[in-house]
């Protein structure tokens, strides 16, 4: 089965009323478990990569390496998505490169540590939604911002969402998903006190536009259980947080659909590590500490598949839409970004 445009994936989310999960992938053991666990529970899934991951492994090899996990697991629904693009130019380098979806994230400057003005927000992710939909390929902004930092990603001051600009901004820009900031943090220790997630700010931005899918940044639970064992095997993770499972699930039905997750997956990987470094410290085969590696993390991978509603939902996603397809659509409908509205 062939990428498929995000935009796909999404729409049959908000259909179904369903939430996706995007998981982070920066090499062959990340990319297997989540691949591994979307084909057990018939699930679609959204992988993607960050600058940070992108220079580490290199867009070519991401790439390759989703190629070669999708002929293993040629039933898998799956869309290649970059997370967190810091400018225009870096979601063209990512669409050249044959990835079906970008993130503009116009709400933090080129660093991605300071916050923009609303007018720089909307000109550059227009200009990203321009670009994309004529090659068919699902664009996603962001409208607010986080606390905490990750993948030295973030400004850590927390501006959550204004809902009557994010139906402007969604309708200026034409954008096909949004990340909002309700609540949600980047990192592995997100809270000093139990988050309260805004729910309302997510209804009404759903109100206003029930076809357009919204994100959740900063969706990791950080799970105690994952945390105790990197702690007890010479880690030093005090303080570590996350959103609840629960809390999280909640937000699907106010009209959240796409969840990223990173770093429950690294903390799987680190404690499983860990526990073989700890336990048997005369292995140096990496297959016998990475393999547990990705076990662990596929389990926390199916875990959320499971709770998010995705398994199962494979098989009603339908036949992929090409790219081609996709820009004749958006061609169609009009789906590109008003530019006389846009200041500057």
């Amino acid at each position: 089965m062939p990428l498929v445009p995000m935009k796909q994936i999404l729409d049959n989310a908000i259909e179904k009323n369903y939430g996706v999960g995007a998981f982070n992938i920066n090499n062959m053991e990340q990319t297997l478990a989540i691949m591994s666990a979307a084909d057990r529970t018939e699930s679609p899934v959204i992988l993607q990569a960050s600058r940070g991951a992108r220079k580490y492994a290199g867009s070519v090899m991401i790439y390759g390496l989703v190629q070669a996990a999708m002929k293993l697991y040629p039933n898998v629904v799956v869309s290649l998505h970059l997370d967190h693009g810091n400018i225009p130019a870096s979601c063209k380098e990512a669409m050249d490169d044959g990835w079906t979806s970008v993130m503009m994230d116009g709400s933090l400057d080129e660093s991605g540590k300071i916050p923009t003005d609303y007018d720089t927000n909307l000109r550059v992710t227009a200009e990203v939604v321009q670009e994309g939909h004529a090659r068919g390929i699902t664009v996603e902004g962001e409208l607010g911002t986080l606390g905490g930092v990750e993948d030295g990603h973030g400004s850590d001051q927390v501006i959550l969402t204004d809902p009557v600009q994010a139906a402007e901004f969604a309708e200026i820009t034409q954008v096909d998903a949004l990340a909002l900031g309700f609540g949600t943090s980047h990192g592995a220790f997100k809270f000093k006190a139990a988050p309260e997630l805004r729910y309302d700010i997510v209804e009404a931005v759903n109100k206003a536009n029930p076809k357009l899918a919204l994100v959740s940044h900063g969706s990791s639970s950080v799970p105690p259980d994952l945390v105790a064992i990197v702690n007890k095997y010479g880690g030093s993770m005090p303080g570590a947080s996350g959103v609840p499972v629960d809390q999280i699930v909640n937000s699907i039905d106010y009209g959240v659909r796409k969840i990223n997750i990173d770093t429950d997956l690294r903390i799987a990987a680190t404690g499983a590590i860990r526990t073989i470094f700890s336990e048997k410290p005369q292995e140096f085969d990496v297959r016998k500490y990475l393999e547990p590696a990705m076990e662990a993390m596929s389990q926390v991978v199916e875990d959320r598949m499971v709770s998010f509603r995705t398994a199962g939902k494979a098989s009603g996603i339908g036949t992929p839409i090409t790219l081609e397809a996709m820009a004749a659509s958006y061609k169609t409908d009009g789906a590109f970004p008003d530019f006389d509205r846009i200041k500057g």
